[in-house]
C-alpha cells in the first residue's frame, strides 16, 4: 500500500532533504530561496488509520510464540491480509462440558493438544486479500448472502482432521445433517471468491467444528481407538442430540483485524 503513496514522505526524509538542501556541493551555504519551501499538505485521517490498522496486524504476524508455535500458511507480506468467512458457534455451558471430557480423553493420546476456545464452521479457505479489496469483497458478499434464512444443523461425527501442509491436527465434530445448506451458503462464497480470482473451498468439503488442535500431523495417534472412544463420549453425553443440534444465524467474515458480520434472515 505505501507504493501507492509516494507523494507523501515521512518527516525523517524530510528533515534530510532540508539539511541537504542547507548545504552545496563542497559545503558551500545554499542560498536563501532553499528554504523557502512549500507547507507540507497533512496527511488525510482514513489514510492514516489505514496503517494504523495494517500496523496492529503486522505486530507478531511473524512471532510463532504468540500462536502456540503454528506456522503460518502462506507468507506474510505487507499491504496483505489473511480473510476467510465462517459462521460462528455460540457454545453452551453443556456444549464445554461435553469439550472437557472429549479433550482430556484425547489428551492420553496426545497430550499436546490444546482446547479451541471460539468454535465455527468454515465456508472458505483463507486466502489473502490487499487492504483496498476488503470492502468490495464483503459488500459483494452482503449481496450473495442477503437472501438467506436461518437454519439448524447436527454436528456429531469425531473426525480427525489436518490443515492442508500437515503442519497441524485437529479433532472435529463433523455435521451430519444440515450438509446442504451449507453447501448453498459455500456456493455463494465461492462466487465472491472468484470475482477476486481467489482460491474456491475445497471440493466435497467436510463441515465441522474444530475442538482441539495440536502442532504436526498426528493423525496416526488419533485415529482408530481414539477416535472411536471419542465418539463413545458423544453418544453416550446425556442430550447430546440437543446439545449438537445448531442453529446458525449470522455469518461472518475476518480480515485481518477486522469483523464483519451477515445476519440470516
Amino acid at each position: 500500500m505505501r507504493a501507492a503513496l509516494v507523494g507523501y514522505s515521512s518527516s525523517e526524509e524530510e528533515e534530510e532533504e532540508e539539511e541537504g538542501g542547507r548545504q552545496q556541493s563542497g559545503g558551500a551555504r545554499a542560498s536563501p530561496r532553499a528554504s523557502t519551501a512549500r507547507p507540507r499538505l497533512p496527511v488525510p485521517e482514513c489514510v492514516l488509520d489505514m496503517f494504523r490498522e495494517q500496523e496492529e496486524e503486522e505486530r507478531g504476524a511473524e512471532d510463532s510464540s504468540k500462536h502456540g508455535g503454528r506456522v503460518r500458511s502462506f507468507p506474510h507480506e505487507r499491504g496483505n491480509w489473511a480473510t476467510y468467512v465462517y459462521m460462528p458457534y455460540k457454545v453452551q455451558e453443556e456444549f464445554l462440558e461435553l469439550l472437557d471430557l472429549l479433550v482430556s480423553h484425547a489428551r492420553t493420546y496426545v497430550s499436546s493438544l490444546t482446547a479451541m476456545e471460539e468454535f465455527h464452521v468454515s465456508l472458505s479457505q483463507s486466502v489473502v486479500l490487499r487492504y483496498h479489496w476488503i470492502n468490495p469483497f464483503v459488500q459483494s458478499l452482503k449481496e450473495r448472502l442477503a437472501s438467506f434464512d436461518r437454519f439448524f444443523c447436527v454436528a456429531n461425527q469425531m473426525k480427525v482432521y489436518t490443515n492442508q501442509n500437515k503442519t497441524r491436527t485437529f479433532i472435529g465434530l463433523e455435521v451430519s445433517a444440515g450438509h446442504f445448506q451449507l453447501l448453498e451458503l459455500v456456493s455463494e462464497v465461492d462466487k465472491v471468491m472468484e470475482e477476486f480470482d481467489l482460491p474456491t473451498f475445497y471440493k466435497d468439503p467436510s463441515f465441522h467444528i474444530s475442538l482441539a488442535w495440536c502442532v504436526g500431523d498426528l493423525t496416526g495417534s488419533l485415529e482408530g481407538q481414539c477416535l472411536q472412544e471419542l465418539q463413545d463420549i458423544v453418544d453416550r453425553f446425556e442430550d447430546s442430540a440437543l446439545v449438537l443440534r445448531v442453529q446458525w444465524e449470522q455469518i461472518r467474515c475476518k480480515s485481518g483485524n477486522k469483523f464483519f458480520s451477515f445476519p440470516l434472515r
